[in-house]
């Protein structure tokens, strides 16, 4: 039987399956409150509950200035709690031992973190998933996303903003230039009726058209090796002379740019290109890049295996909508924390936009939320070097805003960073730990590795080591928000746990988890929810980012040789143990720009 958690204020009642206390951290659950504890004690999304108006979306210098706080404020608050036992027994969490419900209650809030043990104590997964709940919350108000150029995303950006304020951050908002391109549409009109997942390839053309569909060379069965539209021949004994015919066309072989130009130049009026199915990892939906902007002037969308197999039955007519960007400037949230040395900047980073296609919780409001429980917990140091910490916009649409921050920083602005830290999907469900490879030892890097990225990556390793934690290498890449910072040539790091690449056999004896199946089984997925976590991967790596940033705080001296000071109290840190050298080429990514 079904038990049913209400929420007063709620609009919905949660249909939960029964749980016992005992199982609460085990299934990824929180407990809010410890028993016997006071009001003043309970986490702020719980407070909400009470007064929504003083919960953590809102910050009371500016009441009132947006209505849209008290329903996404309550909507968390109930997220939270609907995910509990009637009992609200503590959950125990945080892998360095704080209690239940973040870091609120322990004195964390009132007390000045400034060693390994402070910190690992204060630093808790609940804390995180509180900011989570508020990212889903934010979503399920905006249509289920948190895209760049939404309304979602400004929801999000506003809540980054008065948390950071509330901490006593100084915070500013970096505006970038920015296209924004409508959700695409793909539905089927005949034999079925149907709307199926899509999003546009960066590359294309706009319009709307309702046609014919054509498969090209498409090979539905197993082991379904695929060349379909590689080559011109390909459409040569095809009818592409009507005034409204869509190629369907299966990935496979060669760029997705030779598929789209060869179909324009046989006369299609649209392209769809559907998800191989040759493997695992090849069956969801793909939605990649064409190489360049404005490659073809025909609309081309992106589908799923099985939806692409649905659109070649025989007799599929289909619609297909892109529309054109219109500009819609974004912005950066930037917060620091000023140190005695302010021409020497620590920088840790995660972006804050999702998909179109999802509420993006783990990619990324895991490194988001990580990044905002951090900078609470560290809210009272008194750094020797000065923390930056920034939530970027448009890195789904190709890292624009870190792009355009870095581009916009002066030369000597640029030479005052030591160093920069990314947290990029940290939470994965089907997790492994990665620390991105800068010494290259499982990786060729298909970028430059600025001096100094090393001593980041043994940071990492020693602490996973310190924690009995087995952890491997992700591809030093440049696929994420690091990228301008290296070919600025700022040292960087960070750490990931996989987003569309399979498990293996071995990498489950490892950590875990469910071989043959992605690490991220919703990555740019609808499901990728609040749901969507390993609560130990959080909990491992939100500890991992803190302790970064605070040894940083004090020192960069292995990283860019600037003197710092020793970080109080004493904790030892062992030699990396050594990455397990399971990861194929990719590091946790198949392949670094979906070119093909």
């Amino acid at each position: 039987m079904a038990s049913q958690v209400a929420c007063s204020g709620c609009q919905t009642t949660a249909e939960l399956p029964p749980k016992s206390s005992s199982s609460v951290q085990e299934t990824g659950t929180l407990a809010l409150e410890n028993a016997g504890r006071g009001p003043d004690e309970l986490p702020s999304i719980r407070r909400a509950l009470a007064d929504p108006d003083k919960g953590v979306l809102m910050s009371a210098s500016d009441s009132g200035r947006r209505p849209w706080r008290r329903a996404v404020a309550m909507a968390a608050a109930c997220l939270l709690l609907s995910v509990l036992p009637a009992t609200a027994a503590s959950a125990g969490g945080g892998h360095g031992g704080g209690g239940g419900g973040g870091h609120h209650g322990t004195g964390c809030e009132r007390r000045t973190n400034n060693t390994y043990d402070k910190v690992l104590q204060c630093m808790t997964v609940d804390g995180v998933r509180e900011h989570q709940a508020a990212f889903q919350a934010i979503a399920d108000q905006n249509g289920g996303i948190r895209a760049a150029g939404t309304p979602g995303y400004d929801a999000s950006v506003d809540y980054v903003v008065e948390t950071m304020e509330a901490a006593g951050w100084i915070v500013t908002l970096d505006e970038f230039d920015y296209l924004f391109t409508p959700p695409a549409v793909l539905q089927q009109l005949t034999p079925i009726l149907a709307t199926y997942a899509t999003g546009a390839f960066t590359g294309t053309g706009f319009g709307e058209v309702s046609g014919n569909v054509i498969p090209v060379d498409i090979n539905l069965v197993p082991p379904r090796a695929s060349t379909s539209g590689c080559e011109a021949a390909d459409f040569a004994a095809l009818d592409f002379s009507g005034l409204a015919d869509i190629a369907l066309i299966q990935r496979g072989t060669c760029p997705f740019a030779d598929k789209a130009i060869n179909a324009e130049a046989a006369g299609a009026e649209a392209v769809i290109i559907f998800n191989q199915g040759d493997t695992p990892d090849r069956e969801g939906l793909i939605i990649g890049t064409l190489g360049a902007l404005e490659v073809v002037d025909i609309p081309v969308v992106g589908a799923s295996f099985a939806d692409g197999s649905a659109l070649a039955e025989a007799g599929s007519t289909a619609f297909v909508d892109v529309d054109p960007p219109e500009p819609r400037p974004q912005v950066n949230v930037i917060a620091e924390l000023p140190g005695r040395n302010a021409g020497n900047v620590v920088m840790a980073g995660a972006h804050l936009d999702s998909v179109q296609q999802g509420p993006g919780i783990q990619d990324n409001g895991s490194g988001s939320a990580v990044l905002l429980e951090a900078a609470q917990v560290l809210a009272k140091l008194r750094p020797h070097n000065t923390l930056r910490f920034a939530w970027w916009g448009a890195e789904e649409d190709g890292l624009l805003g870190s792009a355009a921050y870095v581009d916009g920083l002066s030369v000597e602005e640029r030479e005052r960073i030591a160093l920069y830290l990314n947290f990029d999907m940290v939470g994965s469900p089907n997790h492994i730990f990665m620390i991105y490879d800068g010494d290259e030892s499982g990786f060729p890097a298909p970028v430059p590795v600025p001096e100094g990225s090393v001593a980041i990556e043994d940071l990492f390793e020693s602490f996973f080591t310190s924690q009995d934690e087995p952890y491997d290498d992700a591809e030093f890449s440049g696929r994420s928000d690091y990228e301008a910072f290296i070919l600025n040539g700022i040292p960087a790091g960070g750490l990931f746990t996989g987003a569309e690449v399979v498990k293996s056999p071995e990498q489950a004896a490892i950590w875990g988890g469910t071989a043959g199946e992605q690490f991220d089984p919703c990555y740019h997925l609808a499901c990728d929810t609040f749901d969507n976590v390993n609560l130990h991967a959080l909990d491992v790596n939100g500890d991992a980012v803190a302790f970064a940033v605070l040894t940083y705080a004090y020192s960069t001296e292995s990283v860019n040789g600037v003197p710092g000071q020793r970080v109080p109290g004493h904790f030892h840190l062992p030699a990396p143990a050594g990455p397990e050298g399971t990861t194929p080429s990719g590091g946790g990514h198949e392949d670094a720009r979906q070119l093909l």
